[in-house]
């Protein structure tokens, strides 16, 4: 039908940028919003394409905060469509430690609905309005986390096209962790075709995009201009609409003496080098990260460990579906974990093109820590979830945290419910056909259920897939792992030199998880054992509901 059509649209030009798993199962036609969240009154923005409200997770043991943008079908159009469209396809996609993450789009004849993380630290905005203006070495920091979100976009072919500085969000309050936001103007760029419709905010805009023939350069623009706010404490445009097209046309601005007099050749050189009116002379965001005020002051890269190395050698020996639920699970880890690892991700990430190839994971396990190329060339296969031969930034995450991840409650119910598409309370082979999409065909597919269906029944219940993926007998797979994970986080685990290693990654022994041991003919015995637990449980969706915890205001996306 017309709606599949759309949906299928969305996907097919994300395959060859991003895993199928970090985009299937979060696209929802058979579910209402309103089954998996609790919208709030509470309004947190009204942007150029839509209404920003707070939400909570109905099921979640704990309420975090989302950022839900709806966008209403009806009357909608054929232009306005196609933007929506746009920015779902490219906004479900982002997958990198400086992109805010879009959880969920639910899509009905009457409205859409966009999942979007909740950012609390608030605009990069306020900070420049609170500080007056950024030391260099601070600005220089924020250029860079900038440039690395920028550079990502562009070697994935997207332009963003409304850099500013209230679309980049702090993740946490006095936190310096920047994520760029805010998808409605963004386009999937063919490089060998120019952009003609003039977008984006008058006071960032670069000439060519006035003048409507322009490319991703234009990004660089923009960039140039909020590093000038940060150093200076003022804009280089301004003035009355007239005078700022003006000014941006013939690239001149001023460079108050009693301001610029205290900042260093290097920082001037490299804002004159991306404010260059010319877009061929203009630094891109691969040279500009180059740039010797950028590299001078750049902060150390979390050092790669033992500990870092064990884990992704760990993750490579799981078995497929344990890995593909991970891969799945890791996309809604809190911010708070995510910042445990985020910082081996980048330091891995030597192009700095948000990815992990071959090549820099050899330099890495090969030349510092002599893995063998043969096991390094396994461990990529395992974690390269996708058909562009890369490490994703979620990948990385499921690798890291696998451990952590099957303790959390909430990201096993959620990653059920995605892989459950037809709400029957069991995943099936053909579901795991439609989220895996091409990754696996025929009898892969049906080997992969096999794996969890411990009653060997051909599908997988919801106990069971909670107590494979935990690696216990069933009556210790409903401990509460959350626990442990707040405990852990209010301790503070970044001390902890390994912190991920929380649990042992059970492979497949002498008994099964419900610890039954093999039958005869080497497969699972279908008897279960003495247990209080029963697969009668409810299914994800029909738990008690929860009030929701108060907390801070968010920041979202406008």
């Amino acid at each position: 039908g017309k709606g599949v059509k759309a949906q299928n649209s969305l996907t097919q030009g994300l395959d060859r940028r991003v895993g199928r798993l970090s985009v299937q199962g979060r696209y929802h036609r058979q579910r209402r919003i309103e089954e998996d969240y609790e919208i709030h009154e509470k309004v947190l923005g009204s942007g150029y394409n839509g209404v920003v409200r707070m939400a909570t997770k109905r099921e979640a043991e704990k309420k975090y905060h989302y950022a839900i943008k709806a966008f209403k079908l009806s009357n909608i159009t054929t232009d306005k469509r196609q933007q929506l469209d746009s920015e779902v396809n490219v906004f479900l996609g982002m997958d990198h430690p400086h992109v805010a993450r879009l959880f969920d789009v639910y899509e009905t004849p009457e409205y859409m609905h966009l999942v979007m993380e909740c950012l609390e630290g608030g605009e990069l905005f306020d900070r420049v309005t609170e500080k007056k203006r950024f030391s260099e070495g601070d600005a220089a920091n924020t250029s860079r986390q900038m440039l690395l979100a920028v550079n990502y976009l562009h070697s994935h072919g997207i332009v963003h096209r409304d850099l500013k500085l209230e679309n980049f969000l702090y993740d946490f309050k006095n936190g310096d962790h920047l994520k760029l936001i805010d998808f409605g103007f963004s386009k999937i760029w063919d490089p060998n075709i120019k952009m003609h419709v003039s977008c984006g905010t008058l006071s960032y805009v670069a000439p060519e995009v006035l003048e409507k023939n322009y490319t991703q350069q234009c990004d660089l623009w923009s960039l140039g201009v909020i590093t000038f706010i940060l150093l200076a404490g003022y804009m280089p445009f301004s003035g009355s609409e007239t005078v700022q097209t003006r000014s941006i046309l013939a690239g001149k601005y001023t460079l108050k003496k009693e301001r610029w007099s205290t900042i260093s050749k290097d920082a001037t050189h490299f804002i004159q080098s991306l404010l260059q009116v010319d877009p061929e002379k203009r630094l891109t965001a691969e040279s500009a990260l180059q740039h010797e005020w950028i590299v001078q002051r750049k902060q150390h890269d979390q050092v790669v460990d033992q500990g870092t190395i064990d884990a992704l050698r760990e993750f490579g020996n799981a078995t497929k579906f344990r890995r593909c639920c991970m891969e799945m699970m890791a996309w809604s880890l809190s911010n708070e974990e995510r910042a445990q690892v985020r910082q081996h991700f980048i330091a891995m990430d030597q192009n700095a093109q948000g990815t992990i190839t071959l090549h820099e994971l050899k330099r890495v396990m090969v030349d510092k820590f002599n893995i063998s190329d043969e096991e390094t060339k396994k461990i990529f296969a395992a974690l390269s979830s996708n058909s562009d031969e890369t490490i994703h930034y979620s990948d990385f995450l499921a690798a890291m945290l696998s451990t952590r991840i099957a303790l959390h409650e909430d990201l096993l119910r959620s990653a059920f419910i995605k892989f459950d598409a037809d709400n029957t309370g069991y995943i099936t082979v053909q579901n795991l056909r439609e989220v895996l999409g091409n990754e696996y065909e025929g009898e892969q597919v049906e080997t992969l259920i096999h794996e969890a269906d411990l009653l060997q029944d051909g599908r997988i219940s919801y106990p069971e897939f909670c107590a494979y993926l935990r690696g216990t007998p069933l009556q210790e797979a409903e401990v509460a792992g959350t626990v442990i994970i707040d405990k852990q986080l209010a301790a503070g685990v970044g001390k902890r030199k390994h912190f991920w290693n929380v649990m042992p990654m059970v492979s497949v022994g002498s008994t099964d998880v419900l610890g039954r041991p093999p039958s005869s003919n080497g497969k699972r015995s279908a008897k279960t054992p003495s247990t209080s637990a029963s697969f009668d449980a409810p299914p994800p969706g029909t738990m008690p509901k929860e009030a929701p915890q108060t907390g801070t205001g968010c920041c979202c996306i406008n």
